[in-house]
């Protein structure tokens, strides 16, 4: 292949199929709206184990999915090929909460968004979508449940600890009941507390006949 073949190479004519301003606006946009989706998953978060990969990725995502767009609209022949490629793609990773999947499909859609030269649409639907989610979640912490897990040297206490609970919590639950062959008892309630969670625990260790009080944070998905 001589340099004259090179000079001629459809290649180099499809240099500028996208402009220079075009390439940099879109990469630039999808980067902002990517860390902006990125801040309200950091700030809505309620899972067991944070994943900064995860965050990371939702960043990419919208580069990725922007970059695309943007190589696909602007060839036909190109999209075509590329719906082939990308259909032999496959993810393995488990989502392990449902709203994970809502952050993954806001990051590509609003890189496609942001390819099409919707920018509007993208930016300002960013916003509201953000601003719902972190509203809603800020929403939830102050009505979150706790799991109350009371180890019992005797099921008699049982009366005593519900007792009590029910009168320091507005909202109270017996989830499980565990009894073994000594007599003692593993006791597990919801409930939702109503002021000082460390008094409240210390006032339930102090019965008689509680070995130990445990109190988790329970978002309604680990137990039924």
């Amino acid at each position: 292949m001589s340099i004259t073949d090179i000079l001629t190479s459809d290649i180099l004519t499809r240099v500028t199929a996208v402009s220079l301003t075009d390439m940099l606006l879109t990469v630039l946009l999808s980067f902002c709206t990517g860390m902006f989706i990125f801040y309200i998953y950091q700030k809505t978060f309620r899972g067991v184990l944070y994943s900064l990969s995860f965050g990371l990725s939702l960043v990419a995502l919208c580069m990725i999915s922007a970059m695309l767009i943007l190589a696909v609209s602007s060839n036909v022949v190109l999209s075509l090929g590329m719906v082939g490629a990308l259909s032999i793609v496959r993810f393995r990773t488990a989502i392990k909460e449902p709203l994970d999947i809502v952050f993954l499909f806001w990051a590509i859609s609003a890189g496609i968004i942001l390819s099409a030269g919707l920018i509007p649409l993208a930016v300002f639907g960013s916003l509201a979508i953000g601003l719902v989610i972190l509203r809603i979640a800020q929403g939830k912490t102050k009505t979150d449940p706790y799991l109350v897990i009371a180890h019992l040297a005797a099921a008699d206490s049982e009366d005593a600890v519900m007792d009590v609970i029910r009168a320091q919590t507005s909202r109270q639950r017996i989830k499980g009941k565990t009894i073994a062959g000594d007599g003692s008892m593993e006791l597990t309630v919801e409930v939702q507390v109503k002021d000082d969670r460390s008094a409240f625990v210390r006032q339930l260790s102090a019965l008689e006949g509680v070995k130990d009080v445990v109190m988790v944070s329970y978002n309604g998905d680990y137990m039924q």
